[in-house]
């Protein structure tokens, strides 16, 4: 099911390897350099260092996306099928917006797998004064989005909010207590609740339209897919059970949705004692979907269907679905004004029968990676790219996630998988078999 290519830059597939934009949705997500007014071109920082004009309006094309320009405004459409771009181009712009190392990863990748050695050679070392640039500064300010009067909060419609739980009242009564909170007043709470040890009582006393489904079947997108069916609103809200909000986070995603007209306001997450994250700080095309935070037009599982439930008891099912929205041409607007701290609770929820990395796993001869992520990367972008996911994460894998961004464990990480790459081999061999009778199953998409 592999489908039409999208790609800025060719080289970007192994930076981004399932990125949603790298394939052709019903929307088109590069905009023409040459359409912007100029107050938005100021913004861009327009690099006639590359070989061809085309190439130079890839990269301010690529700048547009990232900065979240044009989500207002109809700019004209640039067109990336049959665009050539040089290999040195390529160099230029991976080496322009993301580390030094994928740029020699890259050139391992290119070498050993047949191409030409003399152009990836001296396209890596012709770009080597190319400085890495800040892509996140200088992103679009939406002025007028604090004073905007939005038409659909003032028309009042009802949001379904779907909490799946598992073992977890203690933090549940936390967030519950922050819906108790909100602003916005018109809505539901649907909490799917899947614990060992269920108890009916513990709803008693909450300030909420407040509905409970207990599910003896454990899995977490049937525990959604459930709750969609039974939701009475027009919007469905999706969080979690070890979440906290603020009492404007349904109202801050309904704004979202009706300033943008769009069909997903994407949230934001991040750990207690940390702040939004800064590629996240401002408005812009979403570039995943999580199903911790997120708010939509019920209208979007008409059209997509639900939660694909090949992915129970594994990883991803969330970025499928918001995958599946992009190709239905769903527009999705990453959303930092409703954001929620996850508190990550050690014990209970869906991790406890799931695995919580994809690329590490609790068990020694257990997949690698999770068999579901192979499954979604074969089925949408096919076996080379999918191939390429496993060359720039599983080597990575061997070291804890808690290193996972330090440079130091990053190197150690590439020896210590030199000296473990049979076991690694094994896993994956194992992830690849399952994914492909997943694949051979197909998907599991039930419909409204």
């Amino acid at each position: 099911m592999r489908l039409k290519r999208n790609y800025i830059f060719p080289y970007i597939k192994y930076v981004k390897p399932i990125w949603y934009f790298n394939i052709r949705g019903n929307q088109q997500v590069w905009t023409d350099y040459r359409t912007l007014t100029e107050e938005d071109k100021k913004l861009i920082e327009y690099d006639d260092g590359y070989s061809t004009e085309v190439a130079a309006l890839c990269d301010a094309a690529y700048q547009i996306l990232i900065k979240g320009i044009g989500l207002n405004t109809n700019y004209g459409k640039f067109e990336t099928n049959g665009v050539n771009i040089t290999v040195t181009d390529n160099y230029r712009f991976v080496r322009k917006y993301f580390n030094f190392f994928w740029a020699v990863i890259i050139l391992i990748i290119r070498l050993l797998t047949l191409h030409n050695p003399v152009k990836e050679i001296v396209g890596f070392f012709s770009t080597s004064d190319i400085k890495r640039r800040d892509v996140y500064s200088g992103y679009k300010v939406y002025n007028d989005y604090e004073r905007y009067k939005s038409p659909l909060i003032e028309r009042l419609p009802k949001v379904s909010v779907i909490i799946p739980t598992l073992n977890r009242y203690e933090v549940l009564a936390d967030v519950l207590h922050d819906f108790e909170k909100q602003d916005y007043k018109n809505f539901e709470i649907i909490v799917v609740d899947q614990s060992d040890d269920f108890r009916e009582d513990y709803y008693s006393g909450y300030n909420l339209d407040l509905k409970v489904h207990h599910l003896t079947k454990k899995g977490v997108w049937n525990a959604r897919n459930h709750a969609i069916r039974k939701s009475e609103g027009e919007i469905i809200a999706l969080s979690e059970d070890d979440v906290r909000v603020e009492p404007d986070w349904i109202y801050n995603h309904l704004k979202c949705l009706c300033y943008f007209s769009a069909d997903i306001s994407a949230g934001v997450f991040f750990p207690e004692g940390s702040s939004v994250p800064r590629e996240k700080s401002y408005f812009k095309l979403a570039e995943q979907f999580a199903t911790g935070n997120a708010v939509l037009y019920k209208n979007v599982f008409k059209i997509t269907g639900l939660f694909d439930l090949q992915f129970e008891k594994q990883r991803m099912g969330d970025g499928e679905f918001g995958l599946r929205a992009y190709l239905n041409g769903m527009k999705s607007v990453n959303n930092p004004f409703a954001y929620c701290v996850d508190v990550k609770a050690s014990t209970g929820g869906f991790r406890d029968f799931g695995s919580w990395d994809a690329f590490r796993s609790k068990k020694l001869f257990a997949p690698k990676p999770v068999p579901s992520v192979l499954y979604l990367s074969r089925k949408y972008f096919g076996t080379k790219r999918a191939i390429n996911f496993l060359f720039t994460n599983v080597p990575a894998s061997v070291i804890p996630y808690r290193f996972k961004n330090n440079r130091l464990m990053g190197v150690a990480g590439m020896f210590l998988f030199v000296i473990v790459s049979p076991l690694v081999i094994f896993q994956v061999v194992l992830s690849w078999r399952k994914a492909s009778v997943m694949l051979k199953e197909g998907a599991m998409i039930d419909r409204l």
